[in-house]
């Protein structure tokens, strides 16, 4: 078994979502308690794409996050570095094109995609702003970027609540229902070091995005950022 550190080796994460692909989606469901379901209907509701655009799923998975968008005649490219994860979601959607991709070095043309979205990867990636950079390069001027990450509770009391959770309880639960616990020690350590919902927001605009906005899914747990590509000429934002 294996458990990535906070340094984010990517041979590591690769190594850790092997690990769990197994039971990857049960596990979500049962920890978030069930919360996964309406946070990944807020992203496809989030991405708006149409029937005949194209998406890049990055971080898919098993593919879960991307069959509502192939159920609706969306074409979609569900896209991962772990070949554990591709190889379950295979198994289970043999009609998507699951591809195995690296959120730093895109295999991907310039401009090949009407909405890039990735929930829940962006925090295991070793240079996140180097990821965004990628996400602009292979998405069309006017295209979208929705992001879904963990992120900071809004209500103190309830956040409070949270990280007791996080630390103590998650761990446990894991132990129980996951075939590798200790990655979900890892888990909680890398929401605790994630910045809130403005510093990621921050970073957005500094990667050449525009438009970034964001809302928040269960008073902050979860917070959905969303950006647009400017088109050619357009002054970028600072």
């Amino acid at each position: 078994m294996s458990r990535a550190s906070l340094e984010k080796d990517p041979r590591d994460v690769a190594a850790m979502f092997d690990d769990v692909a197994q039971r990857y989606d049960v596990t979500n469901d049962v920890l978030s308690l069930g919360q996964d379901r309406l946070w990944r209907r807020a992203v496809v509701s989030a991405c708006a794409a149409e029937p005949g655009q194209r998406v890049l799923d990055i971080a898919a998975g098993t593919g879960t996050s991307s069959e509502p968008f192939a159920d609706s005649g969306v074409d979609v490219v569900p896209a991962d570095f772990s070949l554990g994860m591709l190889h379950v979601g295979r198994r289970r959607r043999s009609d998507l094109p699951f591809t195995a991709a690296d959120a730093m070095r895109l295999p991907f043309a310039d401009d090949s995609f009407d909405v890039v979205t990735m929930s829940f990867g962006l925090r295991n990636v070793a240079d996140v702003d180097a990821a965004l950079r990628e996400f602009l390069r292979v998405t069309r001027p006017g295209g979208r970027l929705v992001v879904c990450e963990f992120s900071t509770p809004t209500n103190g009391a309830f956040r409070t609540v949270y990280e007791n959770y996080l630390m103590r309880s998650l761990p446990g639960i894991a132990r129980r229902v996951s075939s590798n616990p200790d990655s979900y020690v890892y888990l909680a350590e890398s929401i605790r070091a994630w910045p809130d919902q403005r510093g990621l927001g921050e970073r957005v605009s500094s990667a050449g995005w525009t438009g970034v906005q964001w809302r928040d899914l269960t008073g902050g747990v979860v917070a959905l950022h969303r950006a647009t590509k400017p088109h050619v000429g357009a002054p970028v934002e600072g």
